[in-house]
């Protein structure tokens, strides 16, 4: 059984965070490449974590994932974009 999930790869001072926001599941690390290795680590962590106790199936039928052959497939967004919105409550 396989998993498909999103991963997205921000940069934060020196380091790389990469998050996968199906799971809100992240790691970090010094380069993107890494990041990204320790985000499939992580994930794969918390999935046997929640396998081991039970919660597994609750926790991706809350996430929205359905089982397409031996592949689950978490929702897709349809866009993605960074909005500005402005905030009365901060002064600059």
């Amino acid at each position: 059984m396989k998993i498909q999930l999103t991963s997205q790869i921000f940069h934060e001072g020196k380091m790389y965070v990469a998050y996968s926001p199906e799971l809100d599941v992240s790691s970090c690390a010094t380069t993107k490449a890494k990041a990204q290795r320790n985000l499939l680590e992580a994930v794969r962590l918390f999935l046997e974590e929640a396998e081991k106790r039970g919660s597994l199936d609750q926790i991706l039928k809350e996430a929205g994932f359905v089982r397409r052959k031996q592949i689950l497939v978490g929702p897709r967004p349809v866009t993605t974009r960074r909005l500005t919105v402005p905030l009365s409550i901060l002064h600059a």
